[in-house]
This record gives C-alpha cells, structure tokens and sequence, in this order.
C-alpha cells in the first residue's frame, strides 16, 4: 500500500493522538507484543498475535500495517481512558478498499474482522462477502429486503462488498440504487455493529463515490491497494511454493520472473497480481508432477523442486 486517503480532518482525527504515529522498523508482531504485555488485561491476547503474524506474513503493504497499528494504539487507548471515567471518541471504521484483483482487498478485510473482533470492536468478527447479484432484486423493495437481510447476516463482523461500483451502473431507475440507500441507513442506524467495507477498481470507486454527495462522507478511511512490484511477487510465488513443501530453483525463477514481467508490461486485461501468481504456480505443481510421476527413483530433492520447464503463463 502506497497511499490511505481521508476525506476529512475532522472524521479522522480518529486515528491516532495517543499513540505513536511513526511506524517502527521491527516486526508488528513484536509491536502488538510490546503493548500487550503492558496492558494484562487484554483478553485475546493469542488471536491478537496470531493476526499480526499473518499481516507479518503478507508482502509488501507497509502503510496497510501502518494503519492497522494505529487502530490497535487508538483502540487500547480508548479502553484506558474508559478506565479511568474518560470520555471516549467516536471512531467510524466503514472503509473504502481500491486496487486491482489479487492486491490482498479480502485478506486483509478478513484480518480486520478478526482484529476488531479480539478488540471488542466487533461481537464476532465474520466476514461476509457479496456482491451487486447478491444485493439487487427484482422489484421495488426486494432489493432493500435482500440488503437488510445480507446486513443482519453481517452483524458483529464485516460487509464486505466487491466491485461495490456496480450498484450505480444501470442508470438511474436501476434497483442498485435502493441498496445504496439501505446501506447508508444502516450505517448510521446500526454504525457500532458492522463495518462495511466497499472495494473495486480504484478509479471505478472513485467515480462511485461522486455519485452520491454523501458517499464520501460515510466513509473515512480509503485504502488504496497497488499492484505488486516484480520481486514482490516473485517473494509471493516462493511463499506460496513454501507453504506446500515445494522450492524453486534458479532457473524455476528466471522463468517465473520472465512470465510476470510479461504479463505486467503486455497484459491486456487489468494484472490480478497474487491470483495470477497463484494460478501460475498451481499449474507448475501440475506439470511437475507430469514430469517426474515416471521417473524409476524419487528423492526427497525431485518430490520437492520446481524448474524452469514446469512454469508457463497458459491457464
């Protein structure tokens, strides 16, 4: 992540005025651990660690981490100042995602529910996943009946809606508005007890949110996901290799950098990043094992190393 947009001041003086807004160059797992053992009345301590071991995990995303950091500084804080019959600040966490497919939108809602949830930000921290098929009806008022029911579904965790832009796109007598407008009103009604998040394409989102003025007002916190860099994704790749006991050699990643800087530079649809990566690397497993299923000995070595030869861009 390269950028977080705010829309105002004032929503999101939110974020951080108790806790350190420069992040540190170590690990977030040992800073989350730094702050835990300070305050031995955190309760999910154990789920707590295990989410910043998995955002440890994902590559790249530093102002993502950044931000996560501060929510977790800010939430504590809020809870010590409750302690000590302070007031608390109003904190709105409906959040817009931007970025390509395979930018890590959905991993990243995930974790966040699971975040909250230890917080006690969110009772359950789920996450429910929909799009505009799942919102939009047939008829007046199916559309604000299905939307409600998806919102009731996402009580206590995460809305999360995928290419959230689509809702505007069939004029103005379209049923997607009605769930816009439902949306809205949860969001202030039910506010303390989901969070909605909007993702897509950033500049679809953007284009999305100018057609509604209060739009962006509702959402204070706009994460904008870039795409991967090369060796980001080649890291990606060998993580992913890693996590099912397989290893690439050198010239398994002299290909796989050969296919990637293809895709990226002459791709014609939008790159899916880590979706692309993981396809490619799928199909390696496949052909390896075309490779070597006939071979009269198998060493530990052969079961285990992927070369050049199994990679290739075709699906």
């Amino acid at each position: 992540m390269r950028r977080v947009q705010q829309t105002s001041a004032s929503q999101l003086s939110v974020l951080i005025q108790h806790a350190k807004k420069t992040f540190p160059s170590e690990a977030i797992k040992e800073q989350f651990l730094e702050v835990i053992d300070l305050y031995p009345d955190i309760i999910a301590r154990d789920i707590l660690i295990e989410v910043a071991e998995e955002l440890d995990r994902l590559v790249a995303l530093r102002s993502l981490k950044e931000m996560i950091y501060e929510w977790f500084a800010t939430i504590v804080i809020q809870n010590r100042r409750r302690a000590f019959g302070l007031k608390e600040s109003e904190h709105s966490y409906h959040m817009i995602f931007c970025g390509n497919p395979g930018t890590g939108k959905t991993t990243v809602a995930r974790l966040m529910g699971r975040l909250f949830h230890a917080l006690g930000v969110l009772s359950r921290g789920h996450l429910v996943e929909v799009e505009r098929a799942d919102l939009v009806g047939e008829y007046i008022g199916h559309t604000a009946q299905r939307t409600r029911e998806l919102i009731r579904r996402a009580e206590g965790g995460i809305l999360f809606i995928d290419e959230a832009y689509a809702l505007t796109r069939g004029g103005e007598k379209d049923f997607g508005r009605e769930a816009i407008d439902t949306l809205v009103k949860s969001m202030e009604d039910l506010r303390h007890r989901f969070i909605l998040i909007l993702a897509g394409y950033e500049t679809e989102m953007n284009m999305f949110l100018r057609t509604n003025p209060g739009l962006p007002s509702r959402f204070p916190i706009i994460l904008t996901f870039p795409d991967y860099q090369l060796e980001e994704l080649l890291d990606i790749a060998e993580r992913m290799s890693e996590v099912q006991e397989y290893r690439l050699d050198r010239s398994a990643r002299i290909k796989l950098s050969e296919i990637l800087r293809q895709e990226i530079q002459t791709g014609t649809r939008p790159f899916s990043n880590a979706r692309f990566v993981r396809n490619v690397v799928e199909r390696a497993i496949r052909r390896h094992a075309v490779r070597t299923v006939k071979s009269p000995a198998l060493s530990r070595e052969t079961l285990m190393t992927l070369k050049a030869e199994d990679f290739s861009a075709e699906s």
